[in-house]
């Protein structure tokens, strides 16, 4: 168990610090990108899902080595365990959809839970992110059909 509560305390350090920069890069360069405002708005979205892609390969991976290498738990069944079944559990988890197709067995249990808190508040992160950012460059583009 010690083994899993250290592995869930670095996914949300690491996971928190990925999606602090990759917002704030957003941040400081989107609003001088020669693009228009619409364009904007598609890159937010798509650098977003890509910050959640990395943070779901991340947890995929913890799982995946803490069952196979660490021997605390598994997912599913354990006969046909590999990492594309971590992958799929990770990102299932991660978004709170819950099938509840793979389950995990062990002190993984603990990393689910972590897991879809710690998914849930940084979709909410990105979802306040867009929604500032689409104020944003609307209000900039209203000012530049103003002036025109």
């Amino acid at each position: 168990m010690p083994m899993v509560l250290f592995a869930c305390l670095s996914l949300l350090v690491a996971t928190t610090l990925i999606h602090y920069e990759v917002l704030g890069l957003m941040n400081r360069h989107l609003s001088r990108a020669p693009v228009r405002a619409r364009a904007r708005l598609v890159i937010v979205i798509f650098v977003a899902f890509l910050a959640h892609t990395l943070e779901i390969l991340l947890y995929a991976a913890t799982l995946y080595l803490l069952a196979r290498f660490g021997k605390l738990g598994h997912l599913g069944d354990a006969g046909r365990f590999s990492f594309d079944v971590s992958l799929y559990f990770s990102a299932e988890t991660y978004t709170s959809l819950g099938y509840g197709d793979v389950v995990p067995k062990g002190d993984l249990r603990l990393m689910a839970g972590v897991e879809a808190l710690n998914g849930l508040l940084l979709i909410g992160w990105s979802a306040s992110y867009t929604y500032i950012a689409m104020e944003r460059f609307w209000g900039e583009s209203g000012k530049k059909a103003l002036k025109t």
